[in-house]
């Protein structure tokens, strides 16, 4: 099977995760690492700042993109060359920008850190809020009945009843034959 990457593709995705992650360690990794510290005291010292990670108007960015290689990642992508050069010129500032942000991302140090399973309210009022006690559930258990040997709860079927079951359909008819619409069409001869 032929390869479906560039040179220069394969040799990122070969980089071990070790080097892309060890690069930017936190000043406060110990505050952070602390069950006893509270979001207040984390947030009063930042480690980064939005202006860090993007690309000062006067300084290079560490890795140019080239024509070439826009031109590549597009065919790739299956995306549409650009028109112009002004557009071409746009896309490669946007893409090296985006560029040196995530290689700012990689260099965080993670080393001790538990991975996100869910972003949720994780406080003691959060927890009492999403628990499901017993006085939540008593309409639903209200609804059920024990049946058979072994006493299985069963649903007891609730009979509905809207508005809509009571409305005439033929009200508004024209002409009618018993519960039916009559439609009238012209008769070719």
């Amino acid at each position: 099977m032929p390869d479906l990457l560039c040179a220069r593709c394969r040799a990122t995705v070969r980089r071990p995760v070790s080097k892309l992650y060890s690069v930017w360690p936190l000043p406060h990794k110990a505050t952070v690492s602390t069950r006893a510290s509270t979001a207040h005291q984390i947030l009063a010292h930042p480690t980064w700042s939005v202006r860090s990670l993007l690309a000062e108007g006067n300084a290079s960015p560490a890795e140019t993109i080239t024509s070439a290689q826009l031109h590549h990642l597009l065919k790739l992508s299956a995306l549409p060359a650009p028109i112009s050069e002004r557009e071409e010129a746009s896309m490669i500032a946007t893409l090296q920008s985006q560029l040196q942000f995530v290689k700012a991302v990689q260099r965080v140090d993670t080393k001790g850190l538990e991975p996100l399973q869910a972003i949720r309210d994780e406080t003691e009022e959060g927890r009492k809020q999403s628990a499901i006690g017993l006085e939540h559930l008593k309409d639903v258990l209200a609804k059920e009945t024990r049946v058979g040997h072994y006493q299985r709860p069963r649903r007891v079927k609730e009979k509905m009843k809207s508005e809509a079951e009571n409305w005439d359909a033929l009200s508004t008819a024209s002409k009618k034959a018993g519960k039916y619409f009559v439609v009238e069409s012209a008769k070719t001869p």
